[in-house]
């Protein structure tokens, strides 16, 4: 008798092992799960006779995939930034924005005047619209405070977002987002108050499961981001990257050199930054949401990072200012468009790789031992999941094996 038993699914395991395909498909098949864990997975016909469970379901062929992971999302903020979207549809560049008051520094101010209840009810709709398109893991950066009580707030606002909505939350440290006016021409001195202060108090009050940083001209240099991960590593904490957004700074080869879960943006991305994610196993986040609102020409280059074997993931950058995208499947398919992915590495993007983004192996494939986080689809082929803006074909969702959203397939 087990907890939950699916049956008669289309079911794309995520591993090419374990199916037909890239996405490792079982045509007619059937899954089990106990204790919050896969315990069988494999086709009907080979089902145990007897099988049976407190909740079983007939998918009558409806696709079921692992839950999905957003693995790069700015969710927690307070504010929005809408007249600086009318300053870049004026001409202006990312910087001159931010030169004119907007950008990072324009939320930041709206961030730290929001008590922790106002920031939660600004934040909660923002991750609700994630979960109607599967998502079951998500990761939340801070980066809006820039202060030790703003940003250990926001960390905190994410840690609450996830026990109430029944859903995973992993928690970047991203204090190296933007140097703050107070520290204005001492980023030196800030990144000081960062590794002495702001991190570690966040770390003990069990806040911080990575550390990120931005690494730009207008932002921090690969040397500033360096003392950032030297602590990050005594503090035995893994680290990711935003990386070559606007210009080449040797940022992926970098966090590639420190052995990070990721680097995320990459249109600027060199042969050399290829060759160092492949060589690391370095995750490269796309983030197509930013690309198109920033009206990017350059997009990351897919066809070396394919060819390199760099894992590819793909998430919405939910931000107030560059990518206000509360919609994975959305960028699924701006992926596909803008970026040329194939609907498999898009699904990938979302699953397996998005979860290894996140350093978290127990997710986004289905295996037994792993983790039951699981999406079923009323849709006829996986390529639909990589098609839909502003529409959800999402029947239905279990967190850890427990129903979370149903509907019939």
């Amino acid at each position: 008798m087990w907890d939950l038993l699916l049956r008669r699914a289309r079911i794309l395991t995520m591993d090419p092992a374990a199916g037909a395909g890239p996405l490792g498909e079982l045509a007619r098949g059937s899954l089990a799960a106990e204790g919050g864990r896969i315990a069988w997975v494999g086709a009907d016909a080979a089902l145990p006779r007897g099988a049976a469970a407190a909740e079983e379901r007939d998918l009558r062929g409806a696709l079921l995939t692992p839950g999905l992971v957003d693995c790069h999302t700015h969710l927690v903020h307070a504010g929005h930034r809408a007249a600086e979207h009318e300053l870049r549809l004026a001409g202006a560049s990312y910087a001159e924005t931010a030169r004119a008051g907007g950008g990072i520094r324009a939320t930041v101010a709206a961030t730290r005047a929001a008590s922790e209840e106002a920031l939660l009810a600004q934040s909660r709709p923002r991750l609700e619209a994630l979960l109607r398109d599967g998502v079951t893991t998500v990761e939340v950066k801070s980066g809006y405070g820039l202060e030790l009580a703003a940003e250990l707030r926001q960390l905190r606002v994410a840690r609450r977002l996830g026990a109430l909505l029944g859903v995973t939350v992993r928690t970047s440290f991203l204090g190296a987002h933007a140097v703050p006016e107070e520290f204005a021409g001492r980023a030196d001195a800030y990144l000081d108050h960062l590794v002495a202060e702001v991190l570690p108090a966040a770390l003990a009050e069990g806040l911080v499961d990575a550390v990120d940083a931005f690494c730009e001209p207008m932002a921090f240099s690969p040397a500033q981001v360096e003392r950032l991960f030297r602590a990050a590593a005594r503090l035995g904490l893994p680290v990711r990257l935003h990386a070559e957004q606007l210009s080449d700074q040797g940022g992926a080869a970098l966090v590639a050199r420190h052995r990070g879960l990721s680097a995320d943006h990459l249109e600027h991305l060199s042969p050399q930054g290829v060759a160092a994610l492949a060589a690391a196993g370095t995750v490269a986040v796309l983030l197509p949401g930013a690309f198109l609102f920033l009206g990017g020409e350059r997009p990351p280059p897919i066809p070396a990072l394919r060819a390199a074997g760099v894992p590819l993931a793909v998430a919405t950058d939910l931000n107030p200012g560059t990518s206000p995208l509360a919609s994975l499947l959305a960028a699924l398919a701006l992926s596909c468009a803008l970026f040329r992915l194939t609907a498999a590495e898009a699904l990938l993007g979302a699953t397996r790789n998005a979860a290894r983004a996140l350093g978290l192996p127990d997710r986004g494939r289905l295996g037994p031992g792993l983790r039951a986080d699981l999406a079923a689809w009323d849709a006829d082929h996986p390529a639909e999941l990589t098609t839909r803006i502003g529409l959800s074909p999402l029947a239905a969702r279990w967190v850890a094996g427990r129903s979370a959203h149903a509907s019939a397939p």
